[in-house]
């Protein structure tokens, strides 16, 4: 009966996404954040006239429809025949595998190799894909608000309790509401969880149970919501594990400091404009690490698609250094080519401030722990993201101790891990 559903409700989504049949067609189903959609549109454009045989539809649709709608075409074998995704792993039984495919593997390998893993089955040696950016958590600092109250913008070494304890001393001095904030979302906790020395991954691969290192952390974050120190409505004003940013109340100068990521840059810098200077931070450092963490969007092959080898040149082409290139520098993201990271991208824009964000941020993925890196690739990820994110939301409003908050992360992800009876 759930696979009878499970195809019906595919059915219902209608044929706007469904694999291309036709010979010569490519689907790309395409979510947008900024200007990315209209970018890839002038690429495929000229693919289109260097390769007249290859027909590349893209249909450009909101996050909800790949987040909510694709999953259920890939469950009853359908799909487009490329898709834009952020859940990689979970997904990757239904990827194709591109190296038999690819003009050459090697070429995949070296630029896009660091990646690969977080969007293929565990074990495997597939080529799936690559992605369209890559995402580092990190600071935004009001620089404008630090000089008006005289406080000296911490180091790049300083600590979280160094930017709390500064940030809080603006926030008195220039009557704003927040000092700080962190976006309400699990992975965005995880960064300074593993600065603290938290480890998520037990020597069996499975979940483990909270450690000292996150408890630590967490601890001093729910302290901070408590003290007025960090935004709590950030936190308590949705249910379970709904995600809310805190970027309009950066944006409108109302918070002296933001942990959230590099994605943030091309909208401060529409929506900021020159209303007042800002700066990136890097990741705050905690008694292991400073690292962030890492994430992004990947554009994958559905294998389900009629015409692989079509599939193959459209990801070849968007894959090629210039290309990459290219997209990079005109949508303002960080990309995952090796190669293009090591030679530097020139940034098309006019804005110095997101120029020299994008900077900081391209240099702090150099500073990345190295559990950082493998999280994104770890099948349990979200798992543990959607249990912090409720319970330390709970915490937060008083609804229960932290360490009550704690018991119930733990239970709540061993019943998860029960339940999928792997």
């Amino acid at each position: 009966m759930k696979k009878t559903r499970t195809v019906l409700a595919a059915l219902a989504v209608g044929l706007l996404t469904s694999t291309s049949a036709l010979a010569g067609d490519v689907r790309i189903m395409w979510y947008s954040d900024g200007v990315e959609g209209e970018v890839l549109k002038d690429l495929l454009d000229r693919f289109m006239k260097e390769n007249p045989g290859i027909n590349v539809i893209l249909d450009n649709v909101a996050y909800s429809v790949v987040r909510e709608q694709l999953p259920v075409q890939l469950e009853a074998g359908s799909g487009p025949d490329i898709a834009r995704v952020t859940n990689l792993k979970a997904q990757s039984q239904h990827w194709l595998d591109l190296r038999p495919l690819v003009a050459d593997p090697a070429y995949w390998d070296e630029n896009f190799g660091a990646q690969a893993d977080w969007m293929r089955p565990d074990g495997s040696k597939q080529i799936s894909g690559f992605m369209t950016q890559i995402t580092l958590t990190g600071g935004f600092a009001n620089k404008t608000l630090f000089d008006q109250a005289g406080v000296a913008i911490p180091g790049k070494d300083a600590t979280w309790d160094d930017w709390a304890k500064a940030a809080k001393q603006v926030a008195e001095s220039q009557q704003v509401p927040f000092a700080m904030a962190l976006d309400r979302s699990g992975h965005r906790l995880t960064g300074p969880i593993l600065s603290y020395g938290g480890n998520y991954v037990g020597a069996d691969g499975k979940p483990a149970p909270l450690d000292q290192g996150a408890k630590d952390f967490l601890t001093k974050f729910v302290g901070w919501i408590a003290d007025g120190t960090m935004g709590k409505d950030v936190w308590v004003s949705a249910a379970g594990s709904t995600y809310r940013a805190a970027a309009d109340d950066f944006i409108n100068g109302q918070l002296v400091y933001y942990y959230s990521g590099s994605w943030q840059v091309p909208n401060f810098s529409t929506k900021i404009g020159s209303n007042f200077d800002w700066v990136a931070t890097g990741s705050p450092c905690g008694s292991a690490s400073c690292t962030g963490m890492p994430g992004g969007a990947g554009l994958v092959a559905i294998k389900y698609t009629k015409n692989p080898k079509e599939v193959a040149q459209v990801m070849d082409y968007l894959a090629r250094e210039d290309i990459v290139k290219e997209f990079s520098e005109r949508t303002l993201f960080l990309p995952a080519h090796k190669g293009l990271l090591a030679k530097g991208l020139d940034f098309k824009t006019d804005d110095a401030q997101a120029k020299e964000a994008l900077n900081t941020f391209v240099a702090a993925t150099g500073s990345l722990s190295e559990l950082a890196q493998k999280l994104p690739g770890w099948f349990w990820s979200d798992t543990f993201y959607g249990a912090l994110v409720t319970r330390v939301s709970q915490a937060a409003a008083g609804e229960m101790s932290v360490d009550e908050a704690f018991t119930r992360i733990d239970a709540d992800i061993a019943a998860k891990v029960k339940d999928s009876g792997l």
